[in-house]
């Protein structure tokens, strides 16, 4: 045996071992220092691309955006979002900007956003949001625009309010549908029918008792989906905090996530007893202030995005709509990712991005 063999039975790279060492070392050094930035500093501003607001009105927010491209694609674009979450999600920072991407590639985009109703609103029903609201956007988005056709794009509970909007006003100015994560069968969103089983939840005590739903009950519920990933989150954070990239990306979906808005109470009685108790929208049952939204009397192409991983609404929630909605001219695409980096981040950017520009362009002339 020779004596560096001896000296290194297991036959080690020692050059190796010493460098990840030192890298370590230097990793524990720049842990420290780049804690102490992450405390005093605030992150990064979100939600900057230029945009001028053309409504206000309680809780409803409707904004377009500035066009940046030359030329402008003739049918406008208006997102719906999500009424528990900020529109922020899809307007990042500049190259992480759904709404910017958009924008360069010569789509008129406006957004539907909510801030939160006041106590006063309560009493805000979902026919305010699907009678009221989205056909008062849209007008407003004609009037803007000029054009009579809008494409309309739903997030989530955005999207389910598309559709019952798009259902009762089949024969209106909507001239593309598309829906990302929806659910249709709220059966399937086995943990939500958990939490709100009728023999344990009385929705009508929550309501009358405190009006509005508090944004920490419903930010609750989407952590109970995954009781450990705040926990892991952190423990990823502190782990890769040297790394000014995803401190930077951790900063931004963290934000978004624990951004949550309260729901009005009556609006938030009408999803449990009409949608996650009864069903109503997959059983097409479902009205809206007295007019019927069957989601089969839609019949403008639609696109619908679903994600792969998604927690919180599992593809078998999401499943139906494509079966069951009128259009000939329809398409359901599945998308690696989870219910946000299907829509932002850098799966986003790879994937759902450039397959919505490939399906709308043709049909935005």
């Amino acid at each position: 045996m020779s004596a560096d063999a001896g000296l290194n039975p297991l036959n080690l790279d020692l050059a190796s071992v010493q460098q990840r060492i030192q890298t370590e070392v230097d990793r524990a050094i720049q842990r420290s220092i780049k804690g102490v930035e992450y405390i005093s500093t605030s992150g990064p501003s979100l939600g900057s691309t230029p945009k001028d607001i053309l409504s206000v009105r309680g809780t409803m927010n409707l904004y377009h955006y500035r066009p940046i491209a030359d030329e402008i694609y003739r049918v406008p674009i208006l997102i719906v979002m999500a009424t528990t979450n900020r529109g922020y999600i899809l307007d990042m920072v500049p190259g992480q900007s759904f709404i910017e991407f958009l924008l360069k590639r010569g789509y008129d985009v406006y957004m539907l956003d909510w801030t939160a109703p006041k106590p006063e609103e309560k009493r805000l029903r979902m026919e305010d949001y699907v009678l009221d609201f989205v056909p008062d956007c849209v007008r407003r988005v004609q009037q803007d625009s000029g054009e009579t056709d809008v494409t309309v794009i739903g997030y989530c509970f955005g999207g389910v309010l598309s559709l019952l909007y798009g259902s009762i006003f089949a024969n209106g100015p909507m001239k593309n549908l598309i829906c990302f994560t929806t659910p249709i069968d709220f059966r399937e969103m086995k943990l939500f029918q958990n939490f709100a089983d009728r023999r344990y939840f009385d929705v009508d005590h929550l309501i009358d008792s405190v009006g509005n739903v508090p944004p920490e009950m419903i930010l609750s519920s989407f952590e109970m989906l995954r009781p450990a990933s705040r926990a892991a989150s952190q423990v990823q954070l502190w782990d890769n905090i040297w790394n000014d990239e995803f401190v930077k990306s951790y900063r931004m979906f963290d934000r978004w996530a624990t951004d949550t808005l309260p729901l009005a109470g009556e609006y938030f009685r009408t999803i449990t007893k009409d949608l996650m108790w009864d069903n109503k929208l997959y059983n097409d049952t479902m009205t809206v202030g007295g007019r019927k939204a069957d989601i089969a009397d839609i019949r403008v192409p639609i696109l619908h995005a679903v994600a792969e991983h998604d927690h919180i609404v599992p593809y078998d929630a999401a499943k139906p709509l494509i079966q069951k909605i009128g259009s000939a001219d329809k398409e359901e695409v599945m998308l690696k990712g989870g219910h946000v980096s299907l829509v932002a981040g850098a799966n986003a950017i790879r994937r759902l991005w450039p397959k919505l520009d490939s399906w709308l362009c043709e049909r935005s002339i």
